[in-house]
């Protein structure tokens, strides 16, 4: 199979010849221009190969362009910090109005998926990252958002709007641009940062415009959920092909997940624990323990989430030979 017919076969819960394996990893030392990012991401598939390619975007790069001051501050991850917020008064929100989708830091993300696009080898599908409004709004605010939410959600909603008109039209300037799919990141489905309340009001129904508006487009499209004790089963309601989360840290786990759901399931590696310590034998454990809590189907065998910057390159040798080593 090639890397496109596998990830279709694995979307689909067919046989695959074997599950399809891919890692992804910040590079914040290059990724603040788009040939920097670009290069980077290209080196890192030519290096390990996998079947499909998660643009490594700043984590913080789509609240620039409303006004954040972003830094790497030495994350183990690898991601940016927005160093000084856009909205850090309740009036501050007014300030959030809609973006052009070309211009700005987007636009430079934009014109690092074009060159990847343009300079890739193979087959893989391209995924470029985007996140839900509301975890775009957390960005913007930090911890007030919270705050604004319990006291006066009616100065927050119309920021959310623009920010979902944006990110609209956004995800599908991305497609127009080249990517394949998308990997949509929540980081505000968990009660670690918002309330189930919460989540349901502000978090599911803008993340679901987005994602509806490029059905049918977008051949692939991942949705990530961070945190501990997710809202799984109100995110897969959404219109995604795959799910990832961190199974090896929060339930469900990925036997539950499949009960539960029927969608494809992106997980297996604990990427702060095993993928990091080792050793090969127990990094070969975790794709066989995937492979038999999902039966093999509908299974892509990743971390549960970004990978640490300093896991070594022969863990994820041993990674990736595991995973080509089941065969269907």
């Amino acid at each position: 199979m090639t890397k496109r017919e596998r990830v279709a076969a694995a979307l689909a819960t067919r046989p695959v010849d074997r599950p399809p394996i891919a890692f992804w990893r910040h590079v914040p030392e290059v990724d603040h221009t788009a040939r920097g990012l670009a290069e980077a991401m290209l080196a890192f598939h030519r290096r390990w190969d996998l079947d499909f390619i998660k643009i490594m975007s700043t984590g913080v790069y789509c609240v620039e362009d409303w006004g954040c001051k972003v830094a790497y501050t030495g994350s183990p991850g690898g991601a940016k910090q927005c160093t000084e917020h856009a909205v850090r008064r309740r009036a501050d929100w007014q300030r959030i109005t809609p973006l052009d989708p070309g211009a700005g830091a987007l636009g430079r993300e934009l014109e690092a998926l074009r060159l990847i696009v343009k300079g890739w080898h193979d087959d893989a599908p391209v995924l470029h990252t985007l996140f839900s409004p509301l975890t775009i709004a957390r960005k913007l605010a930090g911890d007030r958002l919270g705050e604004d939410l319990a006291q006066e959600p009616e100065a927050v909603l119309p920021a959310l709007e623009a920010i979902t008109e944006t990110m609209a039209r956004y995800a599908q300037a991305a497609l127009d641009a080249g990517a394949d799919g998308l990997f949509f990141a929540t980081q505000t489905a968990s009660p670690e940062v918002a309330t189930e309340e919460e989540h349901r009001r502000f978090d599911t129904p803008f993340a679901r415009r987005i994602l509806e508006g490029v059905r049918g487009q977008s051949t692939l499209t991942l949705l990530h959920a961070h945190g501990k004790d997710i809202y799984f089963d109100r995110l897969t309601a959404l219109p995604v092909h795959a799910m990832n989360w961190h199974d090896r840290l929060t339930r469900p786990t990925l036997a539950e997940a499949r009960r539960r759901w029927a969608g494809t399931l992106a997980g297996g590696f604990g990427e702060w624990a095993t993928l990091r310590r080792g050793p090969a034998g127990a990094i070969a454990g975790e794709v066989d323990d995937a492979i038999r809590q999902t039966g093999g189907l509908g299974l892509i065998v990743t971390p549960g989430c970004v990978l640490p910057l300093d896991v070594p390159d022969g863990h994820l040798e041993a990674a990736v030979e595991a995973a080509r080593k089941i065969r269907s």
